[in-house]
């Protein structure tokens, strides 16, 4: 995650750059259920309204909990599907507040009445993220459900009343794009706390719907926004946290808009953002899904490299004997075509592996989803490009196997 409003609120103090975070542990985002009352068009885990077999039980959840907090872990994100679907859920929760974990909701908003905002509240949740596509019909197509957009817009006003912290996630595609400045002016009417664009990721049934990727011009008006609406938030004392991921090309184009708007600052802001370091798949962020196979990161679902009910978490994520593991923890990821020239591989990190390796089954390949220019990035101009196909079941079910078979 790019935290774009904390790096260019840092070109107004003179402290010099925090050194590169190098926690113990990872992120640790939990799909704690797959069932979902929705059946969203970018569902990274394909959920549905059916119970699913196999999930993680109560004591199964809280035993990997346990070796967690011992690995190291500061961050818990409870998720789904619809974690509210889940009977101890609440009970989850505290004991992830016990623990000591910073802990993070996130949901599609539609169940958050008034009884779970009370319940909420009453956990100490640190933060809540509720998803919103676009304005009314727009969100709700993309949510596949009538009145999505209004349940939604209540639990966050539910949320704000009792004074939990919650935001706005965007996932932008081309169906939807019109709709991004909307969504900011409504988070800022409503007084969200944090506003994240999320650019698609080719995972799940966001992977079915890759045709309808935002072109690379798009992108980059996209995030243009997002920059200067933070820097006018900051100057106006607006106290909203802008945040973007899944491409994180956006850190160097961050660097871009500095040296072309404060040009005496952009030394400092090149220096954050390499300590920041860019995409943290494997690395700095993990994931657990609803049976306890455990994946680089929530898109990469596909590809499990061991499951909590065999071996703890800390040893699953410490064994580097597995080749795309033992690749995405390297300083120097072995990155291969525009991404391997690039002379800003140290501030994205390479960008999202698991976009290449869906489309061409090469984890190392360049990022198709890359806005940048040749010119910008420093390669050869004319390159060859990855071309961004529609799905086609066919071709990806060769890659649907054990992470031993990479």
């Amino acid at each position: 995650m790019l935290r774009l409003s904390e790096y260019l609120r840092m070109m107004n103090s003179s402290e010099p750059p925090p050194p590169a975070r190098k926690p113990r542990g990872p992120v640790v985002i939990w799909n704690l259920i797959r069932r979902c009352n929705l059946t969203c068009k970018h569902c990274y885990s394909i959920s549905a309204d059916t119970d699913f077999p196999g999930e993680l039980s109560t004591q199964d959840i809280f035993s990997v909990m346990t070796d967690l907090k011992e690995y190291g872990v500061p961050v818990l994100i409870l998720s789904g599907g619809e974690p509210l679907l889940r009977n101890d859920i609440y009970d989850i929760a505290k004991q992830a507040k016990d623990l000591g974990f910073f802990t993070a909701l996130s949901s599609n908003g539609t169940l958050i009445n008034e009884e779970h905002a009370r319940k909420i509240e009453g956990i100490g949740f640190e933060y809540v993220g509720i998803s919103l596509d676009g304005i009314g019909e727009v969100h709700d197509r993309f949510r596949r459900k009538a009145g999505a957009f209004d349940e939604a817009l209540n639990a966050i006003r539910l949320l704000k009343k009792r004074g939990v912290k919650t935001g706005l996630r965007f996932t932008l595609t081309e169906d939807n794009r019109d709709h991004f400045e909307q969504v900011i002016d409504l988070a800022r009417d409503e007084g969200v706390d944090k506003i994240y664009l999320s650019h698609l990721n080719y995972g799940g049934r966001g992977n079915r719907n890759r045709k309808d990727d935002v072109v690379h011009r798009a992108t980059r008006d996209a995030v243009t926004y997002l920059i200067e609406s933070a820097w006018d938030d900051i100057k106006k004392g607006r106290n909203i946290d802008y945040v973007s991921g899944n491409n994180d090309a956006d850190g160097v184009f961050l660097l871009f808009w500095v040296r072309e708007h404060f040009p005496q600052h952009a030394d400092k802001i090149e220096q954050v953002l390499r300590n920041w370091g860019g995409n943290g798949s494997g690395k700095t962020v993990a994931n657990i899904d609803n049976v306890g196979d455990v994946h680089p990161d929530t898109f990469w679902w596909q590809y499990s490299i061991g499951n909590v009910k065999d071996r703890p978490f800390s040893q699953i994520w410490s064994d580097t004997s597995n080749e795309l593991m033992a690749g995405l923890k390297m300083e120097q990821r072995p990155l291969k075509g525009r991404c391997g020239g690039c002379r800003y591989k140290e501030i994205c990190g390479g960008n999202a592996r698991i976009r290449p390796y869906q489309l061409t089954g090469d984890p190392w390949a360049e990022d198709p989803a890359c806005y940048l220019d040749d010119e910008e990035i420093g390669v050869e101009a004319g390159a060859e490009r990855i071309e961004v196909k529609p799905y086609s079941r066919a071709n990806d079910l060769h890659r649907k196997k054990s992470s031993s078979q990479l």
